[in-house]
């Protein structure tokens, strides 16, 4: 049996020939950004124009009403109210199954007008691209979008990135902190301190203050050593296991919500992490979050992806499918197809394949070798 290939793209990708060519890799269905972040996108197979610039995250469906103050702008960047709609449409017309691929939390427009829903570091700094799903009005406007976005459309699965929490380490704009932070200090910078995540963490017995403060001083410490390698932030365990256990309540309340709204009859796949600790599009999968989704879809760029699948693998539960979230895009890609088969012999039943917009003719080669590995290789 092969393994899955799912292939993703933007709603502005799919025109001229993009459903043919997506059926001719052998993708057995495209992905299509229903909802999506803010982005510059390359457009290498358009003659009209070189890219997209996505000013801000949109809903590319239409937005209908009963949103409350946090509410999806249009994109004007696209022509019509229903881009996605479309975009489905044409894939099924050509004969091509299509899923949602929903962002749900990552969003600076609304992080930036709305501050009190924003993640907020130990030292009392916004970080306005990313919604704290601790707060039960981000939950509720993560619903919304999920409904939204699915009202009417003709896909077969649903695909959740960003269903948890995003940190400190985030492409913004000019970014000027790569190389800056060690891991252990990355992480202790991505523990939002939001009075709603505080209070998670007075529920459990700690004082907001003395967390606060305890975090701040371990990042100066960390920071203070010089070691740019760092992994272990030495937080005390019990500590630990609250800051931990707090996110992970406000991440299966969010996932829940999403999966209500979402609704029977579609398949549901989840980004997610085996790090517990991670954040951003792939947020760190709670104990629960396994057992309520059809699979799951792990961080495989880099060719340590495959420690990734091996470890989920040995501790998923036989009914979830693991996938592996592969690039053939840039000089990361490397030998594409080669860790496609790597990624499938360590457990990996789907591929989930970035990008086939993005991937211009210079890089289909590396699109169909990764989607004849997986379909080869598949166990």
């Amino acid at each position: 049996m092969s393994a899955r290939v799912t292939g993703y793209a933007y709603p502005w990708d799919v025109e001229g020939d993009f459903a043919e060519r997506a059926a001719e890799l052998g993708v057995d269905e495209v992905a299509v950004a229903v909802a999506y972040h803010s982005a510059r996108a390359a457009t290498p197979n358009s003659a009209r124009r070189s890219s997209v610039l996505a000013e801000h995250a949109a809903l590319y469906r239409p937005i209908g009403t009963g949103w409350g103050r946090l509410r999806p702008p249009s994109p004007s960047w696209v022509d019509g109210s229903d881009r996605a709609g479309e975009a489905v449409a044409a894939l099924g017309r050509a004969g091509v199954p299509a899923a949602a691929w929903i962002v749900l939390t990552h969003n600076s427009l609304l992080g930036g007008k709305f501050p009190d829903v924003a993640v907020r570091n130990c030292f009392d700094e916004t970080y306005p691209w990313a919604l704290c799903p601790a707060r039960a009005e981000v939950r509720e406007y993560a619903a919304r979008l999920t409904r939204a976005s699915l009202r009417g459309l003709e896909v077969r699965s649903v695909v959740l990135e960003a269903c948890g929490q995003l940190g400190a380490v985030h492409q913004h704009q000019h970014e000027k902190t790569d190389a800056v932070w060690s891991p252990a200090v990355a992480r202790l910078l991505s523990v939002c301190c939001c009075p709603a995540c505080a209070e998670g963490w007075a529920a459990r017995g700690a004082d907001p203050q003395e967390v606060r403060g305890r975090l701040r001083a371990r990042v100066r410490e960390l920071i203070g050593t010089g070691d740019l390698t760092a992994v272990d932030d030495d937080l005390e365990p019990a500590l630990r296991e609250v800051l931990l256990a707090a996110r992970q309540e406000s991440a299966d309340r969010l996932r829940r919500e999403v999966l209500a709204a979402a609704g029977p009859g579609r398949r549901v796949v989840l980004h997610g992490s085996t790090d517990a600790w991670a954040t951003g599009a792939l947020p760190g999968l709670t104990p629960h979050a396994v057992g309520e989704v059809d699979a799951v879809v792990l961080p495989c760029w880099q060719a340590t992806g495959s420690d990734e699948v091996a470890r989920a693998a040995a501790d998923f539960p036989g009914e979830t499918g693991i996938g592996a979230y592969v690039t053939a895009v840039g000089p990361q890609a490397g030998d594409v197809a080669g860790h496609v088969r790597r990624l499938v012999s360590r457990g990996a039943a789907e591929l989930h394949l970035y990008h086939l917009g993005l991937a211009g003719p210079a890089r289909r080669p590396a699109l169909r070798a990764a989607a004849g590995a997986a379909r080869a290789s598949g166990g």
